[in-house]
Formats: C-alpha cells, sequence, structure tokens
C-alpha cells in the first residue's frame, strides 16, 4: 500500500511539474529532461509512469476534462437554473485555472493543437456539448429567448471563454480575468435573455465576478 501511494505521489509530482513548464513554456519547447528537472525525479521514474511527452499532454487533458465534468455535475445538483449553472461554471473554471498549472496547461495544450487521443473528447467539443446541453435546458426554462440558435451560441460562449483567457492571460494581469468574463456574459445576456429576466442574470454575472476575484 505504502508503494502504491509512492508511486501515485510520484505521478502527481511529475504531471505537475509537466504541467507547470507547459503552461509557462509550451509544449514543444519544454523536453522530457526539464520535467525530470523540475520535478526532481530520476528519468526511471519519469519512464515508469510515462514512456512519452505525449503521454504526460494526454494526462494533464484528462484531468482536465475530469475536473470539468465533475464541476458541471455539482452545480446541476445543486438547483441552480440551467443558465445560472453554465454561469457558475465558467467562473468556476476561471477560478480554478488560478489555483494550480494543470488546468492552464491543458487549456494551452488544447489551443496548440497537442493532439487528444480517442475516446477522450477535444477540450473545445466537450465544453461546447457542456454549453449546449444548458442552454437548451434554459430555453425550456424561459431564461433564454426561443428563436436562438443554441448551436452558434454554444460555439461562440466557447471561443469567448478561450479567448477572454489566451487574450487576457497575454495582456492583463490574471486578477483581471473574472471582470473579462463578467463583461463577457453581460454582451451575451443582453443579445439571448428575455428582457424580463435580464436583471437576475447581469446581477448574477456582477456577484460572481466578485465572488471570483482575488480577496
Amino acid at each position: 500500500m505504502a508503494r502504491q501511494l509512492r508511486a501515485e505521489q510520484t505521478r502527481a509530482t511529475i504531471i505537475g511539474a509537466a504541467a507547470d513548464l507547459f503552461d509557462r513554456h509550451g509544449y514543444e519547447s519544454t523536453s522530457l529532461s526539464e520535467i525530470v528537472t523540475h520535478a526532481g525525479v530520476t528519468k526511471g521514474a519519469l519512464y515508469f509512469h510515462f514512456a512519452a511527452k505525449e503521454d504526460l499532454a494526454h494526462a494533464i487533458m484528462e484531468i482536465q476534462s475530469r475536473t470539468s465534468r465533475r464541476l458541471a455535475r455539482d452545480l446541476d445538483g445543486r438547483g441552480y437554473s440551467s443558465l445560472e449553472a453554465l454561469m457558475r461554471l465558467t467562473f468556476g473554471m476561471a477560478r480554478l485555472c488560478e489555483e494550480g498549472p494543470v488546468l492552464r496547461a491543458g487549456l494551452r495544450l488544447a489551443t496548440a493543437g497537442v493532439p487528444v487521443r480517442p475516446p477522450l473528447p477535444h477540450p473545445f467539443t466537450e465544453w461546447r456539448e457542456i454549453a449546449m446541453s444548458r442552454l437548451l435546458d434554459a430555453v425550456r426554462q424561459s431564461d433564454v429567448h426561443p428563436d436562438i440558435d443554441v448551436d452558434s451560441v454554444a460555439h461562440t460562449l466557447v471561443c469567448s471563454v478561450v479567448g477572454t483567457r489566451v487574450v487576457s492571460g497575454t495582456l492583463e494581469p490574471a486578477g483581471r480575468q473574472p471582470r473579462r468574463l463578467a463583461q463577457m456574459w453581460y454582451i451575451l445576456i443582453r443579445g439571448m435573455v428575455p428582457v424580463t429576466r435580464r436583471a437576475r442574470y447581469l446581477t448574477l454575472a456582477s456577484r460572481l465576478e466578485r465572488e471570483t476575484g482575488a480577496p
């Protein structure tokens, strides 16, 4: 049992080190030797868990996928409306990105075109499907105009969230991200939420910005 626990801890350490380097320097610019040094492990330990750099990238994207699905399920179980759950999901993922490098690295891997191995879906495909499901429910709950093109809105939402993260991460301090997300939601809410329900969700966007921002 102790040996298994040590092996799991070593694997997690290697993933964390790889994620930190992928996030800061990019996938192509990071070597396995650099990961070994950054993790403080031997090459043998790395190769025991991962045969190639691609295996590390896949492990990071698996964690990213599990995290987003787990957060979505958790929010679905709290009694929120579907639109509120979707909004909270975007802010929740933004918060988790700031808490460690794995999700940030996952996003950088996704935007860099690193191949995703089936059956794991590409992150953007998975996020678009999550968004579509919540938006369809929001239409049924009358929180979104019934005549919107749900597929287009879901696609635009994913593009906006990813683009906001990439652009803000390049041009602004990390603490600015919640503000940019709120601004994105202000635009979407005004375009797709009926006037009678708009104030509720605009207020929610402001509250989530405050809750997600730095203390």
